[in-house]
């Protein structure tokens, strides 16, 4: 069996479902990841071969499952044919050997040969300049004049005005399609019909009425590249088609395929068939047809725009939500600690962010300083970064070893985050009696220590980056930290942020600007290296996280 997943934008993917067991959902662990979704669970759902076929089974997902449209309550048997809904994606199961009733199979070949009276083709320009195969409102009867009260009574103006009116209302795409395709298949008096919509380069089918088509690729390219509707009155006429063994043994007598296009755009194709010779269609059908596929091409693409509406006010609710649980974890305020002056600021690029930042007092009048910053951005990173944030928290309630800490997050991190997933973190204790600074960097930037008399030192890493290299530990070191040092922790989206030469801000800019400041409060200090930040950036928007925290020592404790 192969997977079609069908994407929020209209993007599909086949995927050949092989080996024992496939996995889909957010993290990119996954066989099948779209980490961009966020009503999909990190592991939502997966799919497993067994003797008797493929199941689905639902990985205990926040937001559930649904197959056909109900709830998937432990193992299932799939078939092809199901329509699978997880988070935004649209799964449908398919049997690329064996055809099933929603099949359709594209036959090369030689095309229509525009045999005279057998192969008619028009265009929706044609019919809008008036340059249809036949007047649209001209009624099927010949002879004798035709009243403006008979021509607006034909059966082609009551099946438009009967689309017009089906088609008004709001239905789930699903629907939709099959209430289209029905009104095609019954404005012509077709026996079947299939319409398909094009999800990226391929037609995917949307709704089927009978089974086993075979369809020429001439047709479909004429439809679908050319923008031409096709009629074909008698296939036995038409020497390419009869020459088509594929085609001919169906016994298709009349056939007609026309473009789904809205304006020049064309989204898909309706064909329709009969096998039996009662009535060959006519070029009034293929008027008929062509307009109506417009109608409702347009209609399916205002109800794909309306989901697609909907979809973006769930997910920004759902990021807003996410971005007021994530202002909860980071600091409101500063603790007051004696002899330290503190303050932090975070301004994530997207409506969540990747970066983390904490104080964290102990009762001895120590504090801890922290700042992480996850790889990658958005509602990902800021999953990992709420993690982290519980873990760090955790960890650091009792006072132990830097060293031995960051080695308990590094294996913490490994075994719960994605492989491709890894965080840079910075952890430094103040001990504002002795004046000391204790410190683990975990592959951050190198922090920057502004003494009292201007100088800058750095912290470089004495370590990886947590979630790499569990085995390998960390290195604690200390320095002094007199009364007028300043300790500034940042993220590199301060660091490389651009301005319109493509120049990065950098890190000697912001250390001669927390040098130039370094006698103001902490709260100044970023205030001021903000301040700056934007005018070299002339306020554009920011391509990272921008997260500073600064400490500055104002005295010894008593």
């Amino acid at each position: 069996m192969d997977l079609i997943i069908l994407t929020p934008d209209h993007q599909s993917r086949r995927f050949p479902l092989e080996g024992d067991r496939v996995t889909l959902g957010r993290a990119h662990s996954n066989d099948l990841c779209y980490p961009e979704d966020a009503s999909l669970s990190r592991r939502h759902i997966q799919f497993q071969h067994t003797a008797d076929g493929w199941i689905a089974e639902d990985l205990g997902s926040k937001n559930g499952t649904l197959r056909n449209g109900a709830r998937m309550e432990g193992p299932t048997a799939l078939s092809p044919g199901d329509r699978i809904s997880a988070g935004h994606l649209m799964i449908s199961i398919v049997d690329p050997e064996a055809p099933s009733r929603e099949s359709v199979i594209f036959v090369a070949g030689e095309g229509p040969e525009q045999q005279p009276n057998a192969t008619i083709m028009t265009s929706l320009e044609g019919l809008m300049s008036g340059e249809a195969t036949a007047p649209l409102l001209q009624p099927r009867q010949s002879g004798g004049e035709v009243s403006r009260g008979q021509a607006f009574n034909t059966p082609i103006v009551r099946a438009l005005v009967r689309a017009g009116r089906e088609l008004a209302g709001h239905r789930p795409l699903a629907e939709l399609f099959k209430l289209i395709l029905d009104l095609s298949i019954e404005a012509v008096g077709a026996e079947r019909g299939v319409l398909m919509t094009l999800e990226g380069d391929e037609l995917v089918s949307r709704s089927v009425h009978g089974d086993g088509f075979r369809i020429s690729t001439t047709v479909r390219d004429k439809v679908v590249q050319e923008k031409n509707s096709v009629l074909v009155r008698d296939l036995t006429q038409d020497e390419a088609f009869a020459k088509q063994h594929s085609i001919s043994e169906q016994q298709i007598q009349t056939m007609m395929a026309v473009p789904l296009q809205t304006e020049d755009r064309v989204i898909g194709l309706v064909y329709v068939d009969s096998r039996s010779f009662v009535r060959a269609f006519t070029p009034d059908d293929l008027n008929l047809l062509t307009v109506l596929a417009n109608v409702a091409a347009i209609r399916i693409e205002r109800e794909r725009l309306a989901e697609m509406e909907l979809r973006e006010r769930r997910r920004t609710v759902d990021l807003e939500q996410a971005a007021e649980i994530q202002r909860g974890i980071l600091p409101r305020g500063h603790p007051v600690i004696e002899g330290i002056d503190l303050a932090g600021h975070n301004a994530p690029c997207r409506t969540v962010g990747g970066d983390y930042y904490d104080f964290l007092p102990y009762d001895d009048g120590r504090v801890a300083v922290v700042l992480g910053d996850v790889a990658g951005k958005g509602m990902s990173a800021a999953l990992l970064m709420s993690n982290l944030q519980a873990r760090v928290q955790l960890l650091a309630e009792i006072p132990q070893d830097l060293n031995k800490l960051m080695s308990r997050l590094d294996q913490s991190v490994s075994i719960n985050a994605p492989a491709n997933r890894f965080i840079t973190l910075f952890f430094g204790v103040i001990d504002p009696v002795k004046g000391v600074l204790t410190y683990c960097n975990a592959g951050h930037n190198p922090p920057l220590v502004i003494r009292a008399s201007g100088e800058v030192d750095r912290l470089p890493a004495k370590g990886t980056v947590l979630g790499i290299f569990p085995e390998i530990g960390y290195e604690q070191q200390s320095i002094a930290f007199e009364s007028g040092d300043m300790i500034a922790i940042y993220s590199d989206g301060i660091t490389e942020a651009e301005n319109s030469e493509g120049d990065d801000y950098g890190e000697d800019r912001l250390a001669e600007m927390l040098v130039a400041n370094k006698d103001l409060g902490a709260v100044a200090i970023i205030d001021a290296v903000l301040e700056h930040l934007s005018e070299f950036t002339n306020s554009a928007p920011f391509e990272d996280d921008v997260t500073l925290l600064v400490a500055r020592r104002t005295g010894p404790a008593s």
